[in-house]
């Protein structure tokens, strides 16, 4: 557990499974464990304080979202980036964010439009401060408000536990070529046309924020070849 650098605390009133999945997720999602990683079973169980039963559970449910591969009685590695589930993550992600906002925006909903531009003025912030890290997390909470309005909260859930190859691309992008400003004006167009009751307009900036990545995927490959899935590389 070398490769990450990150306190960790036990909840003992929550599952520890959970906590630990959690935690590994984020690391992986976020890049600090880059595809190759080796998560050594002992080494795990030292780093978090627990036994065996929670971490091997927790890498069980890293495997079904194709972020860990599991090679019985020898290690885990951390999965190079897979394309396949990135890109039916996202077509996936945007068939319901178009729905979302199209329900949300069928008239004008000033109050949410100023809950999300608020969003967009701490992401601002934190891009200033340079810190990608909780821009990457108020990113989220501006989607999930989204949902949460919409009275999906499950379908949020749904939609996180698929996207893991799709985020870690998004966290590649994120520092090249002003990513992160385009993101704060789109989702400031989203929220705009959401307090404005524009549905058609509100389509076409979800469409464009969620289609940027996956345009940039040529570029992404020939600047980061290690990180993604080759050819040969065996069935999950």
């Amino acid at each position: 557990m070398s490769a990450v650098d990150v306190p960790f605390r036990l909840d003992r009133a929550r599952n520890a499974t959970a906590q630990v999945f959690e935690h590994l997720r984020a690391q992986i999602v976020g890049l600090a464990l880059k595809p190759g990683a080796v998560l050594a079973r002992p080494a795990l169980c030292a780093y978090f304080q627990l036994s065996q039963s929670p971490i091997r559970e927790a890498l069980l449910r890293l495997e079904e979202e194709r972020l860990v591969d599991i090679y019985p009685q020898h290690r885990t590695r951390v999965r190079p980036i897979d394309l396949a589930a990135a890109r039916q993550a996202h077509f996936f992600r945007l068939s319901v964010e178009l729905e979302i906002v199209w329900v949300l925006a069928r008239e004008p909903r000033p109050d949410l439009g100023t809950q999300l531009l608020e969003l967009v003025a701490r992401q601002r912030g934190c891009l200033e401060a340079g810190d990608l890290e909780q821009f990457t997390r108020i990113d989220m909470d501006f989607h999930k408000r989204m949902y949460e309005a919409s009275e999906l909260p499950d379908l949020w859930a749904l939609t996180r536990r698929c996207s893991g190859n799709l985020d870690r691309l998004r966290r590649l992008h994120l520092p090249l070529n002003g990513k992160a400003q385009s993101i704060l004006q789109q989702h400031g167009q989203i929220a705009r046309c959401v307090a404005l009751g524009d549905a058609a307009g509100a389509q076409r900036a979800v469409r464009n924020h969620l289609s940027g990545t996956l345009q940039a995927l040529d570029v992404l490959r020939a600047r980061f070849p290690d990180m993604m899935l080759p050819a040969d590389y065996p069935p999950a």
